[in-house]
């Protein structure tokens, strides 16, 4: 996003943003006091705790302001998550802690809290002293502002569902429901302080977030909030209301995934997937994908000519071959992993399970080049074709100049994988109101969105590692899979170390040891077997292995696991339910027509 820290020269958004903003000021200020009167014994655990509250709740009311006119500073400095994350700086990379209200709100919710207490000092005056200077800086300065008024509000109505309600955003306190209403009513007093929103019947809009408010105080136990009820009657026709004020403009083109004109989370144009391509949507066409499709499935191309794309990734089978460990080139060899469904495939800013790739082009040439796959070049690839008459007609018939080479190549076959889309299963429907699902697939979504804390991680409406709202990066987790599903003993984890090892040299880096790419978890009941070692063959299992907490809840010794240890306490009911969920996201009965 092309968006400044500040705007020099910029007139104050509104009234209530600049109030929002020193009132998220004065609340840190007292945090900043309180925790070192709690560290003193001045003042109590449960004292300190309202006082974190009141600063996360006073920077919801202004979140979805400060956090998409600047994205980074928020995600970095104001409410990053409980990672370790890596900063690059010219040829170096620096691993550094966690910081922000997140942090905090893990640390002074935590039974350690009274160990923590350096900790939390230290964070908290990180975060005051980089707000401080950020709120100095828009006084004299002013602030960013972005030709479109509405898309911050839009986007606020995505991290409240994806990331809010999930206690992503509260590991400490899952205290959803208040800060979901104080994101609300931020909303609602910006709509009715700026005069930009004069020009627009509000009324609905204001009646939607009104009754959302109401419910919320009703339905405030994370637990038992019902998410689908909360879409469908609040989010949904409230994102709905706003996107008829979008206007033209659209802010977010080169930052972000999400594709403005969508109306509804569980539709298929949710994210826009020449975002994630180098293939541009002028450039697309149903020549370019017949032409893609061909190459995909064509054997010959291969070194060997006995290995194509298809022979890893079956239709069938949602694009995976239900493999263990995918087949090499070689008779009776395998490669290091297994092969993921390609549906969907396109929604990612990274490729491989070691995040290896940087975009879809990128993937394939990686398959190209491998020894144990195609072990061939583009050149070779470009030869062989200039020799058959069938791809000489078909890149005629899909580029202008018709040229066979390895851009034309590359571009073909990102159209077919790209027609790859998979929103429309029994699940999606049932979320556009289209149809019913079952009892039990209701409630394991409500799991999957809470308890089970899956939805942390598989972030919806993907259900992937695809970060919310924006939809722009990629995560990866430390688990800690072990080699055989939990009930086999000895356990031991998998020898696959993951990312560490992956190509990308500044990520060479002890947090990203046994870490791998969150993937989704849509068609997942016809993608056995799973993780990327192949190792659990059950969706039972899977969730078993998370009910324990990973590696660490198994009392396995493992470097910067990231899945909460903790066991979740799911009874073999709930586990059912999820499953029923999950059974649900299957969907492999068509391609996008382009």
């Amino acid at each position: 996003m092309s968006f400044n820290p500040v705007d020099k020269g910029s007139e104050t958004e509104n009234s209530f943003v600049a109030k929002g903003l020193l009132n998220f000021k004065n609340n840190l200020e007292v945090l900043k006091t309180d925790v070192y009167q709690f560290k003193d014994d001045k003042i109590s655990a449960e004292q300190l705790q309202n006082s974190l509250r009141n600063a996360r709740n006073s920077y919801k009311e202004i979140e979805f302001f400060v956090a998409y006119h600047y994205p980074e500073f928020s995600k970095t400095h104001l409410n990053a998550a409980p990672l370790f994350r890596i900063e690059a700086a010219g040829t170096s990379a620096y691993t550094l802690p966690p910081e922000g209200l997140q942090v905090l709100d893990e640390l002074i919710f935590s039974e350690e809290i009274s160990e923590q207490k350096d900790k939390i000092i230290e964070i908290t005056d990180f975060l005051y002293n980089n707000y401080n200077n950020f709120y100095l800086s828009s006084l004299k300065n002013g602030l960013s502002k972005g030709n479109n008024k509405t898309l911050p509000l839009r986007i606020e109505l995505i991290r409240i569902y994806t990331l809010g309600l999930t206690g992503f955003d509260t590991p400490g306190s899952l205290n959803i429901s208040e800060e979901a209403t104080f994101a609300l009513k931020g909303m609602k007093n910006y709509i009715n302080d700026d005069l930009y929103f004069k020009n627009y019947n509000t009324q609905k809009a204001n009646n939607i977030i009104d009754e959302s408010i109401s419910y919320l105080s009703k339905n405030n136990d994370f637990e038992t909030l019902d998410r689908i009820v909360f879409y469908k009657k609040y989010i949904q026709p409230l994102y709905k209301e706003l996107g008829y004020w979008d206007g033209n403009t659209d802010d977010l083109k080169e930052f972000s995934g999400w594709n403005v004109a969508n109306k509804n989370f569980f539709d298929s144009d949710f994210l826009d997937p020449y975002f994630y391509t180098i293939l541009k949507e002028s450039e697309d066409n149903d020549d370019l994908k017949a032409l893609g499709k061909q190459i995909f499935y064509d054997q010959n191309l291969s070194d060997n000519g006995k290995m194509s794309c298809a022979s890893c990734h079956l239709p069938e089978n949602a694009f995976t071959d239900l493999k263990t460990k995918s087949l090499s080139n070689v008779e009776g060899k395998t490669v290091l992993r297994n092969s993921p469904s390609l549906y969907n495939a396109v929604f990612a800013k990274r490729f491989f399970y070691d995040m290896r790739a940087f975009y879809l082009e990128q993937q394939a040439e990686h398959v190209i080049y491998n020894n144990d796959e195609f072990n061939t070049s583009y050149e070779s690839i470009i030869k062989k074709m200039k020799t058959k008459p069938e791809y000489k007609s078909a890149f005629r018939k899909a580029f202008k100049k018709g040229g066979i080479d390895k851009q034309n190549f590359s571009k073909a076959l990102s159209s077919y994988v790209a027609s790859l889309y998979s929103f429309d299963s029994d699940f999606d429907q049932f979320m556009r109101n289209e149809k019913e699902i079952s009892e039990d697939a209701k409630k394991g979504f409500n799991l999957f969105m809470g308890k089970a804390n899956c939805a942390t991680c598989h972030f919806a409406p993907h259900f992937s590692g695809l970060v919310p709202p924006f939809f722009n990066e990629n995560e990866s987790e430390v688990l800690g899979v072990t080699k055989k599903p939990i009930k086999n003993l000895p356990l031991e984890i998998d020898s696959d170390q993951g990312r560490i090892k992956s190509n990308v040299k500044k990520e060479n880096s002890w947090i990203y040891e046994n870490s791998f790419k969150t993937m989704t978890v849509r068609n997942i009941a016809l993608t056995k077997p799973y993780f990327h070692n192949g190792a659990f063959n059950t969706l039972e299992e899977a969730l078993n292995f998370y009910n324990e907490g990973g590696a660490e809840g198994l009392g396995l010794k493992i470097n910067n696991q990231t899945l909460p240890a903790d066991q979740l306490n799911l009874s073999d009911s709930e586990i059912k339910q999820i499953i029923a969920f999950l059974n649900s996201l299957t969907d492999i009965s068509k391609t996008k027509n382009k």
